[in-house]
Formats: C-alpha cells, structure tokens, sequence
C-alpha cells in the first residue's frame, strides 16, 4: 500500500503518504496471507500478474478488516469475480472483506 501510495506524482505522492502516516501496518508476509495468495492466483481467480492484487485481498481477510476499498474494477472489485474470491476466502476459514469502491463506500 505504502509503494502505491509513494508512487505517480512526487507532489500527491507526499500528501497521500502524509495522510497514511497513523495508518496501522498488517504483516503482508503472514504465513496465513501467502497461503491466501497462492490459493487465489492457483485457482486462477485473480492472474499471476496480478499477486498484488491478491495480496491486498488476503491481508484484509487474514487480519479481519472490514472494508477494502479500491479504484481496481479489473481484478478486485470485480462482479464476475468477486463472489469465487469470496467463496475461496471462506473456504480458507476466513471472512472476506466487503470490496467496494471510494465511491460505493462514501455514498456519493
């Protein structure tokens, strides 16, 4: 997240880093976490390209976060896709995050 966020533009990078500042860290090298991953990118429900992606799902699994919010429709807030990443979650013992967009979750 913290890469993302540091990335593009120096000037919006700066602020988006300023405002993660107090934002908890979760271990993305948890064992349970790479198990996720490599369970999603094997079932190929989300594409080998896209690990990031799946690694994002599977901290917010693994450490019970409520919400994870994207702008990624391609692989993460997917229609098509979504309800077998949830399903594989579950499989794994572990509740999935609500995915939703900025948008979907502030309401506007």
């Amino acid at each position: 997240m913290l890469d993302e966020a540091g990335a593009g533009d120096p000037t919006a990078a700066r602020e988006r880093l300023v405002l993660l500042e107090d934002v908890p860290l979760l271990d993305i090298q948890h064992p349970d976490v790479e198990m996720l991953v490599d369970e999603l990118v094997a079932n190929h429900l989300l594409p080998q390209k896209a690990a990031a992606d799946a690694r994002h799902i599977a901290v917010s699994a693994v450490f019970g976060v409520d919400y994870l919010l994207t702008w990624n429709c391609k692989h993460i807030a997917n229609a098509e896709t979504l309800p077998r990443i949830y399903r594989k979650i579950r499989e794994a013992r572990f509740e999935p995050p609500l995915v939703v967009t900025p948008e979907e979750f502030s309401g506007d």
